[in-house]
């Protein structure tokens, strides 16, 4: 860390973008590879529950097979894989086949860059803001997989909860008596809502990941912060549903990932946005 703290602040924020880049290429590859390793594992122990043989399949996890098209399948050469870089040199399309890209990658791996430039420009460098760098990118593919998927891995929320809790055991971002009290209260206040709204309606209004989520953020950022994140979340969460149902033609009663909303409020958070002070 001693040659970490010796960097100049436009090094460190150049280092930050870069290594901002590299970490949303890889976001990508977790988004979409991680929820359906998550599928295969509940067909498998859905199978041997049944009795049955659990399915064979090819070897797939986060780093096998490597990056590939989508398209032909085929395995992406190193100049094909650089952030952004590559997508703008290719135009947007394969190297092999010329099918077109998402513009969904550049933009992650962009979105990324953004936030460990912020960290970088609020936090000096060492290892208080590479932990808080490593926490952004968590809460952004928690994120994008709900977006996905509807889903918030319990792999990735309650690592997360924990490694929050032992970061302010040490760096002391925020005292660990409000660590704690952040990550107790953070499932406690939307359990209490998801209970209320079901008691009312009947319905469920939310999933136990969004609890646990908070509860992670809470760990964190501390118990001071989540008051202004759920307000923030609630109030983006309205926009949210109305501009999904304007896009997708969705009904106001169906379903919209509310864990996007909790990661923007956590994010103004850290920015120093304080939604109470405008209440």
């Amino acid at each position: 860390m001693t040659a970490l703290n010796s960097l100049g602040h436009t090094q460190w924020l150049l280092l930050s973008i870069l290594l901002g880049l590299c970490i949303g290429s890889f976001l990508n590859v977790v988004a979409y590879r991680l929820p359906i390793m998550m599928q295969r594992s509940w067909d498998d122990d859905l199978a041997e529950a049944l009795g049955r043989e659990p399915e064979e399949h090819p070897r797939f996890n986060l780093l096998l097979p490597t990056s590939h098209c989508p398209a032909c399948k085929t395995p992406l050469k190193p100049w094909h894989n650089i952030p952004v870089l590559s997508y703008a040199l290719l135009r947007g399309k394969c190297g092999h086949c010329s099918s077109q890209v998402s513009l969904r990658y550049p933009v992650v791996e962009l979105l990324c860059a953004g936030l460990f430039a912020a960290l970088a420009w609020l936090n000096p460098p060492g290892a208080t803001a590479l932990a808080l760098m490593a926490f952004a990118a968590s809460l952004l593919v928690l994120a994008l997989i709900d977006l996905d998927t509807y889903l918030l891995p319990d792999s990735i929320t309650l690592p997360l909860l924990w490694a929050g809790l032992v970061f302010n055991l040490f760096a002391q971002h925020v005292p660990l008596e409000s660590a704690v009290s952040g990550a107790a209260l953070g499932y406690l206040v939307l359990w209490l809502i998801y209970q209320i709204f079901k008691l009312i309606t009947g319905k469920e209004g939310m999933g136990y990941g969004d609890f646990k989520l908070l509860a992670a953020i809470g760990a964190w950022l501390g118990v001071a912060s989540l008051f202004s994140i759920v307000l923030f979340a609630s109030v983006s969460g309205i926009v949210f549903g109305l501009a999904i149902q304007a896009i997708r033609g969705k009904k106001r009663t169906d379903a919209f990932p509310f864990g996007p909303c909790l990661v923007m409020g956590a994010f103004a958070w850290m920015a120093g946005f304080d939604l109470t002070k405008w209440i």
